[in-house]
């Protein structure tokens, strides 16, 4: 039995946490940390365990960090991978370092490219770049679950200064972004936005969405919904939005 834990806003990691799963000779269990973070010491047993997030600013999700820290992991086998869009940075460095601490070794770490997806200030993707990181992705994602496959091992070098710095400023500002979410009168309370969201950090309140800290910033809601409603800093609801083409609301919500 394999087990994958992922965590994925708008679509780009649970795409490839599926492509890993479909191509293992073995059965699989796909399942989302945003419940198990938030419920104190797991205890995970399998013959392989795969954990698979983006990079955000450098580093791994917040919320995925502490679920590493609160896992405790009974496999021989146990492999890392991370999704990025302009560059992972030091984000296995930071999930390497959190499981040295746990006495805890990883056989293999791997990087995923895809499209970069924080449009806030990358902006939507055009058709061409769209086309060719969908290819890297397939690619990459492939390769990982041969790896997998054929139980390949290596190392990450941990000490990586700058993507530390970098992911630190942004783990301060992260606890108060989500104030900085705007709602405008084209939300039809139609509560996508909470089903999606892998941390929980939205609530429905006289149908439109109220945003709290547990808020990963992962634009999942900002992407996914239909009306264009959610805005955050120069996104409006003219502005084009991003997820994986080949992943749907519904899933991601089935998975969270």
């Amino acid at each position: 039995m394999t087990k994958i834990f992922y965590f994925s806003g708008t679509g780009n990691t649970l795409w490839s946490a599926k492509k890993i799963a479909e191509n293992l000779n073995d059965k699989y269990e796909l399942i989302n940390i945003g419940k198990h973070a938030q419920n104190g010491e797991i205890i995970i047993e399998a013959d392989t365990v795969i954990l698979i997030f983006p990079a955000y600013a450098y580093g791994a999700p917040l919320l995925f960090q502490r679920f590493v820290e609160q896992a405790i992991f009974k496999t021989p086998y146990l492999a890392v991978f991370v999704t990025y869009g302009t560059s992972p940075g030091g984000a296995l460095a930071g999930i390497s370092r959190i499981l040295k601490r746990k006495k805890t070794n990883a056989a293999y770490f791997g990087r995923i490219p895809a499209m970069e997806n924080y449009i806030a200030i990358f902006g939507p993707p055009k058709p061409e770049t769209l086309a060719k990181r969908l290819a890297a992705q397939k690619k990459a994602t492939g390769e990982a679950a041969r790896a997998i496959i054929e139980k390949r091992e290596n190392s990450v070098i941990t000490f990586r200064p700058l993507s530390a710095f970098v992911f630190t400023m942004f783990s301060i500002a992260v606890k108060i972004f989500y104030k900085w979410y705007k709602v405008s009168g084209d939300c039809n309370g139609c509560g996508i936005c909470e089903k999606i969201c892998p941390a929980q950090a939205i609530t429905m309140q006289n149908r439109r969405p109220l945003f709290s800290r547990k808020c990963e910033h992962c634009n999942g809601c900002l992407n996914w919904c239909p009306q264009k409603a959610i805005h955050f800093g120069r996104l409006n609801s003219r502005s084009p939005r991003y997820h994986h083409p080949e992943i749907t609301a519904t899933e991601i919500a089935r998975h969270s």
